[in-house]
């Protein structure tokens, strides 16, 4: 009740009025306090000389971002335009055969880069898995899934295993890690895919093309066989219009990386956390806000990400997984991911799976907790990592059991005696609570445990009331813009449906 129901203009224009408002008085004090910081020696190692014509010091704290748009900034474009040039040449010359070309090009690039012995070890992993696929146990393959995923993140089987790669280099062990989970979890959807549809007769071929197509190899996104091979294997024809939106794609994805290398020579916001000491100095304001950019940080990471190889991939006339929906429009655990591929994957073959319509308490339960230990898995087992999972898989459930309280006869009733948007207003408030409790779940792998106590303690506890009832306002106003944003949206689809001719 009440969720599409529109709010007042007036009283939006208030929502837009103190959230801007909110957010600029502390980003001024964040921005302050980053001047203050520059030359704090615990600030030494991750705020280095920046761009010489913007004359100020740089946070690096992030040691993949300056690696990707750095020291390995040549070699991942010459990769990349490699593929693209390559791709486009076998489309041209032979497009039936275009998907072995992508494989080929894909299998030289990971022997060029990791060494032929670590690609042997990939080929036994995925042999293995195919082997499986072919008794037809869908058991039996998710099993072995996990059980050579379990063998890239767990000793003593992971060092053995790292010593496949030729060669030492400061990416070495975050390509290892991407190329070698990726690939189990592509060849665990190829054989749960193969048990679902024995009479397409996929291949060992169809697997090979699929996990080694090189835009998605070590950093993903996870397409699912069945969506890859079915689009693979399309005649390349490309939409009226499609072409500039892909160079729109790719302008924005420079736009995305020059702006966040601006933002970080104004704003320390991942060297900050590191100092507590100095840390606790900052005003609530800015401590909120500092949380908060953290998590808006990560997501900018993994969607420009996504955006550059989801360009590659759709020059490949591929319709990859879309980034991420952003930390901003989130209050909702049932919507909270960072990575869509590695979600799709969970949801189809374990979520959904259990859980069915995610409307009955066990059934859910059972979902989320197998859901959640297979990411622990993928994460890499830990004591962060644990608590993690235990946070979030607590906080889906806990979604369901107020969802079904709220339908309970009394709140039942008592939402019913409320005008449409009164509803709306209530729902907003459950909201902007629920948004902090994403942010402080997810803060704790994203950041330091230490630096998530103190975030809390201060706007909960030493900030009460005062502060911990204006971040909750100011939450709500975000909420409601972002539920009139998305029910703006569903009228407009709703409207296009119609017009659709039937």
């Amino acid at each position: 009740m009440g969720i599409q129901t529109a709010l007042p203009t007036a009283e939006l224009g208030l929502y837009s009025l103190v959230l801007s408002g909110a957010l600029a008085y502390a980003g001024r004090d964040l921005l302050e306090a980053s001047q203050d910081g520059a030359h704090r020696k615990a600030f030494r190692e991750s705020v280095r000389p920046g761009w010489e014509y913007i004359g100020r010091k740089m946070d690096v704290a992030d040691f993949e971002w300056v690696m990707w748009f750095t020291s390995f900034r040549n070699i991942i474009i010459f990769a990349l335009s490699g593929h693209v040039l390559f791709a486009k040449l076998c489309t041209m010359v032979a497009p039936q055969h275009r998907s072995w070309m992508y494989a080929v090009y894909g299998v030289l690039a990971v022997a060029g880069t990791m060494g032929p012995w670590y690609l042997l070890l990939l080929l036994g992993h995925c042999v293995g898995l195919y082997v499986i696929s072919l008794l037809g146990q869908p058991w039996l393959c998710l099993g072995l899934g996990l059980v050579s995923l379990a063998s890239f993140k767990l000793d003593p089987l992971i060092s053995w295993q790292s010593g496949f790669v030729t060669g030492t280099f400061d990416l070495q062990e975050v390509l290892f890690h991407g190329g070698s989970g990726f690939t189990v979890l592509r060849c665990t959807s190829f054989a749960l895919e193969r048990c679902a549809h024995p009479d397409r007769r996929y291949s060992l071929a169809d697997l090979l093309k699929y996990n080694f197509y090189l835009p998605f190899f070590f950093f993903g996104p996870i397409m699912t066989f069945d969506r890859f091979h079915a689009q693979v294997s399309l005649d390349p024809v490309r939409p009226e219009g499609e072409l500039w939106r892909i160079q729109a794609q790719a302008g924005l994805s420079v736009a995305a990386i020059i702006a966040v290398d601006i933002f970080f020579h104004f704003f320390y916001i991942l060297t900050i956390p590191n100092d507590l000491k100095f840390t606790n100095r900052l005003t609530d304001s800015a401590l909120a806000v500092l949380a908060y950019s953290n998590l808006v940080y990560d997501w900018v990471k993994a969607a420009v990400l996504f955006s550059i190889v989801n360009t590659v991939a759709r020059l490949d006339h591929l319709d990859p997984p879309q980034a991420p929906k952003c930390i901003t429009a989130l209050y909702v655990f049932s919507e909270t991911h960072f990575d869509r591929g590695i979600n799709d994957w969970l949801c189809k073959y374990v979520y959904d799976h259990i859980g069915g319509e995610h409307s009955a308490v066990i059934p859910e339960l059972v979902a989320s907790v197998a859901t959640f230990a297979i990411t622990t898995l993928w994460l890499g087992p830990c004591d962060i990592v644990y608590l993690w999972s235990l946070l979030n898989c607590f906080g889906l459930n806990f979604e369901l059991w107020v969802q079904k309280l709220a339908e309970s006869g009394t709140l039942a009733q008592i939402e019913a005696s409320l005008s449409e948007q009164m509803s709306r207003r209530v729902r907003g408030l459950f909201g902007a609570v629920n948004f902090w409790a994403i942010i402080m779940y997810n803060l704790v792998s994203l950041n330091s445990l230490e630096f998530t106590e103190l975030v809390a303690r201060r706007l909960l506890l030493t900030g009460f009331p005062q502060t911990t009832l204006a971040v909750l306002f100011v939450t709500y106003c975000g909420v409601q813009l972002v539920k009139e944003r998305e029910r703006t949206l569903a009228l407009e689809e709703e409207k296009q449906d119609k017009e659709k001719p039937e």
